[in-house]
């Protein structure tokens, strides 16, 4: 094992000891260094957040305040303006379309896995880089050029692409349909083609350095629950997305090449039946959420991965069940690819199969549910210290116990029937999911600052941006869940039309200012994040106090990471306030030799070994410095 473990360790090397001298497009450009990749994914995912959020100000605007006169928004959104002052009913549904997929493909799945999947997989694991730097580069490029694609399709004449971030056909397949199923849907399509080969490039990268460049000691019981949490994303995206292409393709063909994969029997005024026949929009429904639901987990798994991080590091205490929450997450990813059809409750399916999958969704809430209890037992008695980070990882298990409750309501076939395409399924999964991730998101970004630009974000306005956010959040979708009991439908332009639904005017302005108020919050963060990143106070080594080996690089790590030789790793990553400790935390590379007074009955049988282990490390030495002499 020892040797294994060392062949392994001097793979990392790679002859990385000396600086790269880098001008400025290959540093902070065509950069191949992960470190750099992963903050080029965060500014990205950062900018696209704004615009997502500002789409969602625009058709709140519509919903809380219907009579509104909008002709100030007329140089902005120009034709979309009518001489009215109303907002265009197309451009309210690309509007839609264009949020749900900016949110859940270009911020939350680029910009947090990728960012901190990149960023922490060779810090934690201790590698030099990425398996492939250039691979690594292709995929923030790749994503690049899709958000391109994606921003131009929003100055088109007839719009960006509508029909929901869904996409469902026939809607989008057929091109006269309405404005957003024009070019705007031909951009979509050909954005997320790179977006999902950036994805797929990604994946194999994070998949291939986390069990092949591992430093030595580094065993997978070893491993970081953040690294546990990136390495089963990439699994699941390796798995998924390649079938929301297969997905996308057949949806091209039948726009553009007369195929009829989802088209059959189809009636158009003034243009009379189109010749297609055979297909099935189903087919559609079924391919697209098959990735559809894994993809809830991508964006979720890596943000409960860096609140279990957070979480230990701010309790100062081993985080409770650690093989308990690898299971979880292993349950989680086999189990979400098999509910993708509790979506499609509505589509006319067999009631018989739609039963099975309401077992598998309801039976997804237990992994769901060890999580949630590790946490809380982690925290519980703990000597807590609430930083920033801290507040935000415990929000995020604020909001996956109250929106993972209303799932199981929509778990049940019977139920979710009548609530399927209502503001209840809206606030559920902004809640589990969208807001969540999104302080999954914000609890890494004030977590590893300090590594990545060498300085503190400033506390004071972390902890008002976290408060505005968490209250506003709660305030913006908790109201949404009893509308929704009440029938009120997603994606409708205008409900003042429905008798029933004029009581809740005054709820739906309410939700409004409470959004605009939320995303007028995240500018707190934007200013702390760009201020401090030249002028925040300067950061130590391990200002945390944390035990994984990212803290044990350079303030300012080359590309390699490690100025000499790797460190060597001796223990699990989560030895806090230890009984007998010298001090609250002990480094993974810290030789359980050295801490006699601290180890545990099982640690000493490992105590001999380690010795092996550091014996060969020095006749390997002796061996290197006899070759270069």
């Amino acid at each position: 094992m020892a040797t294994a473990n060392l062949a392994t360790h001097g793979a990392t090397d790679h002859d990385h000891d000396h600086e790269h001298h880098d001008n400025f497009i290959t540093k902070y450009i065509f950069s191949t260094d992960h470190k750099m990749i992963g903050k080029q994914f965060l500014v990205t995912g950062i900018f696209w957040a704004l615009i997502g959020g500002f789409l969602s100000i625009l058709f709140r605007l519509q919903l809380g305040f219907p009579d509104m006169d909008l002709t100030f928004l007329k140089p902005l959104l120009g034709g979309w303006i009518d001489e009215a002052g109303k907002l265009d009913p197309n451009f309210y549904l690309a509007l839609v379309t264009m949020h749900g997929t900016i949110m859940v493909f270009f911020v939350l799945t680029a910009g947090l896995s990728g960012t901190f999947s990149n960023f922490l997989i060779p810090l934690q694991i201790g590698a030099r880089d990425m398996a492939s730097g250039f691979m690594n580069m292709l995929s923030y490029w790749f994503f690049f050029v899709s958000g391109v694609i994606m921003f131009i399709s929003l100055f088109l004449e007839n719009g960006p692409a509508g029909g929901g971030w869904v996409v469902y056909p026939p809607l989008s397949a057929l091109e006269q349909a309405i404005p957003g199923s024009g070019m705007g849907m031909t951009l979509w399509l050909i954005a997320m083609t790179f977006f999902i080969a950036s994805s797929l490039l990604g994946g194999i990268n994070y998949i291939t350095t986390v069990i092949n460049l591992r430093t030595k000691g580094m065993s997978f019981s070893r491993l970081p629950l953040t690294i546990w949490a990136f390495f089963l994303t990439a699994v699941i995206g390796l798995l998924s997305f390649p079938v929301l292409f297969a997905a996308a393709l057949l949806l091209v063909f039948d726009r553009s090449f007369g195929t009829s994969f989802y088209l059959s029997d189809i009636y158009i005024s003034g243009e009379g039946a189109l010749p297609n026949t055979g297909g099935s929009p189903v087919l559609y429904q079924h391919l697209f959420w098959f990735l559809g639901h894994p993809e809830v987990y991508i964006v979720l798994l890596p943000a409960l991965g860096i609140t279990s991080e957070v979480i230990a590091t701010n309790s100062r205490k081993p985080i409770f069940g650690y093989k308990a929450m690898i299971i979880s997450m292993l349950g989680i990813t086999i189990l979400s690819f098999v509910v993708w059809a509790h979506h499609m409750f509505v589509s006319g399916m067999n009631p018989f199969l739609g039963s099975i999958f309401m077992f598998l969704t309801l039976i997804i809430a237990i992994p769901s549910a060890v999580k949630v209890f590790n946490y809380l037992t982690t925290l519980w008695r703990g000597n807590l210290i609430f930083t920033p980070a801290m507040l935000f990882s415990i929000g995020l298990v604020s909001f996956f116990i109250s929106g993972g409750l209303t799932g199981i309501f929509l778990g049940n076939s019977a139920i979710d029937i009548q609530l399927h395409d209502t503001y209840f399924v809206v606030a559920h999964f902004h809640l589990v999911m969208g807001s969540a991730s999104f302080f999954g998101l914000m609890a890494g970004v004030y977590h590893w600052f300090p590594k990545m630009f060498g300085r503190m974000m400033d506390a004071r306005l972390g902890y008002i941006h976290f408060w505005l956010t968490f209250v506003g959040v709660y305030l913006v979708f908790f109201p949404m869940h009893y509308i929704g009991i009440a029938g009120f439908p997603r994606r409708y332009y205008s409900w003042t039309n429905f008798e029933f639904s004029n009581m809740y005017t005054d709820l739906n302005m309410f939700v409004s200012a409470a959004a605009i108020i939320t995303f007028a919050a995240q500018f707190i963060f934007l200013f702390n994040f760009f201020y401090s990143m030249y002028r925040g106070r300067k950061a130590s080594l391990n200002p945390w106090r944390s035990t994984t080996l990212e803290w044990t690089t350079p303030l300012f790590p080359g590309h390699g990471n490690w100025p000499g030789e790797i460190p060597a790793v001796y223990r699990w990553p989560y030895d806090y306030s230890k009984p007998g400790a010298k001090e609250d935390f002990i480094m993974q590379t810290v030789p359980l030799s050295a801490t006699p007074e601290s180890n545990l009955p099982h640690e000493q049988e490992l105590v001999k070994l380690e010795k092996e282990i550091i014996a060969e490390e020095e006749e390997v030495l002796v061996a290197n410095e006899s070759k270069e002499s």
